[in-house]
């Protein structure tokens, strides 16, 4: 009995909640626990704090992370670098200089933290670089992501394995195969479609990640109206994430709803993400066609 109550995960809900996206219920389930150690209250505020990073509640966690374990301060910088008008470049600077340091190399909240930041600047190999001896599922999870991004499906397989290895039905390793599935295409999309309606099904209420990857999963089987019904659902929650948007402009078009439908979803990406890839691709084709526009204009002799 003691063995079994040692292996009771008592973050197993929190850790669920805040992989699929879904971070109000990492929240909340969170501030339930009662940790039986400093350790799992470390792990408690770990996903506690992410999570209002995810829902950009950052006053939040700049407050209490004044009095929070030293393991913690890496957040900040995460904080940082995802406000308004920061110094990206700086804070860039900044991880490179203490990823040569190597000091931080231990603490698995600095490699989140430098990775995502990499992540976001399309840096992959410098997040894969930190992760690469990582043994914890996350992190794991994470380097798969990298791989996809950088079109290596054929690695990203080999750490599926070492996934499946660590822990094969965690929520985390179904997500990570759902990924694989979807990026490689053919038979598989089908089965990256049922493993994250599986999900929704055990878990409840999907993020814009996860439900923005089942709707693309549900699109490349001819299923639009499904796949926007999931965008939706998704999106009465989140209403200004840009991927659901995004989604629901082009399953607009799909299924047969007025160019204007689609034409407001994207507008609305373009006000409220102006540093979204597709915004900035809008953005720079617009003017590029403008440019080349005013080219060929009619001149007029009176």
């Amino acid at each position: 009995m003691a063995r079994q109550q040692q292996d009771v995960d008592e973050l197993f809900d929190v850790k669920n909640a805040f992989y699929v996206g879904n971070y109000q219920q990492a929240i909340n389930e969170a501030q339930n626990v009662k940790p039986s150690s400093p350790q799992v209250a470390l792990q408690r505020d770990i996903f506690l704090y992410r999570s209002y990073i995810a829902q950009n509640n950052f006053r939040i966690v700049l407050q209490e992370l004044k009095n929070a374990d030293p393991m913690l301060q890496p957040l900040q910088t995460l904080v940082e670098y995802l406000s308004p008008d920061s110094n990206k470049p700086n804070i860039v600077a900044d991880i490179d200089a203490r990823v040569q340091k190597g000091v931080e190399l231990t603490n698995e909240v600095f490699l989140i933290v430098a990775a995502t930041i990499y992540y976001h600047e399309d840096n992959y190999e410098a997040a894969l670089k930190i992760l690469h001896e990582a043994e914890s599922l996350e992190l794991r999870a994470f380097s798969l992501q990298c791989l996809l991004a950088m079109n290596r499906p054929d690695l990203a397989r080999k750490q599926l394995k070492k996934l499946q290895d660590i822990e094969d039905d965690s929520t985390l390793t179904q997500l990570a195969q759902a990924w694989l599935n979807l990026s490689e295409g053919g038979p598989g999309v089908q089965d990256a479609h049922f493993s994250i309606m599986e999900l929704s099904e055990r878990l409840g209420a999907l993020g814009a990640g996860p439900a923005a990857a089942g709707a693309a999963a549900a699109a490349s089987r001819g299923m639009w109206d499904e796949a926007e019904q999931m965008l939706t659902e998704a999106q009465s929650r989140l209403p200004q994430q840009p991927e659901l948007l995004l989604g629901l402009g082009v399953a607009a078009a799909h299924v047969g709803k007025p160019p204007e439908v689609s034409a407001r979803y994207f507008a609305q990406i373009l006000d409220s993400h102006p540093d979204h890839p597709f915004s900035k691709e809008y953005n720079a084709k617009t003017n590029e066609f403008k440019r080349l526009a005013a080219q060929y204009q009619p001149s007029v002799t009176s």
